[in-house]
């Protein structure tokens, strides 16, 4: 029997409410596009899952790089060190396995993977001019500011392209050495450098401690504050930037601080456990 004419006609379903491009590009920070897709599941909120958990992914790559930027800048303190002093031809050998690791993982479809790669060939380039400076010219420590920044022309032109957070990191490295040996340099440091590394293995820890503690003279301890806490205030203003490469050069500086500090109390206190010697 066919329905009366006067029935109302049933309602039309209601639409789900979704937020306006607008509000989805510059309140939530993500394109419409991502949350406003067919539900994989019978449950409303599983159309989010995908962004949830690309945001999750990306926020646990982009704290992991800085840990892991720090940890490549101490490692040489450890580890380059006393192999350089035994082995330098091997040491500066090991950076070709460095690089070519390091161009394996940037070719990998996982961004994260790439990250690393581009990290560990920033890397390479740092620990490479650290053996050719500390295997075959240590003794002149004004030559060390220019062996490592053999690759600078490289890492400028990789500001820019797909080596960004490998030439970030190296820079870094760079900044912080070329400012301990600026600080080594006003204080007077430096002018003992080649007496403590030509000194008998049983004159040298004594050399080096009276040359740390003319760090302690006011004007030299003036001079060490204010780069340090200079240094401090850039690498704050580097780590809220929205860039990554940024906040891996804001580590890779407060690391090179925090060796400073740790190698100056060593030689203040412990002299013959420092990686001077």
């Amino acid at each position: 029997m066919a329905a009366p004419s006067s029935w109302p006609a049933p309602p039309k379903p209601t639409p789900p409410l979704r937020l306006n491009t607008f509000l989805h590009k510059r309140v939530i920070g993500v394109p419409a596009s991502l949350t406003t897709t067919a539900p994989l599941s019978g449950t409303p909120t599983a159309r989010f899952a995908p962004t949830r958990l690309a945001v999750t992914r990306a926020r646990g790559a982009s704290n992991l790089l800085p840990l892991v930027a720090a940890v490549l800048v101490a490692l040489p303190v450890f580890l380059q060190a006393p192999w350089v002093r035994l082995a330098p031809f091997s040491a500066a050998l090991f950076t070709l396995p460095l690089l070519m690791s390091a161009l394996v993982l940037e070719s990998r479809p996982d961004q994260r993977l790439r990250d690393a790669g581009a990290l560990l060939a920033g890397f390479s380039g740092s620990w490479l001019g650290g053996c050719l400076f500390w295997g075959w010219c240590r003794l002149h420590p004004l030559w060390h500011l220019p062996i490592e920044a053999f690759a600078l022309p490289l890492a400028l032109a990789g500001l820019r392209g797909r080596w960004r957070l490998a030439a970030s990191f190296y820079l870094a490295s760079l900044l912080g050495t070329a400012c301990t040996d600026a600080v080594m340099a006003i204080t007077g440091v430096m002018g003992s450098w080649t007496t403590v590394l030509q000194a008998p293995l049983e004159q040298a820890p004594a050399l080096l401690q009276q040359a740390a503690q003319g760090v302690l003279e006011p004007l030299p301890l003036l001079v060490t504050g204010l780069t340090g806490s200079g240094l401090t205030l850039l690498c704050r203003r580097f780590w809220h930037h929205p860039d990554p490469a940024w906040r891996l050069a804001a580590s890779a500086v407060a690391t090179t601080l925090a060796v400073d500090g740790l190698f100056l109390a060593a030689a203040l206190w412990a002299p013959q456990l420092s990686g001077l010697i």
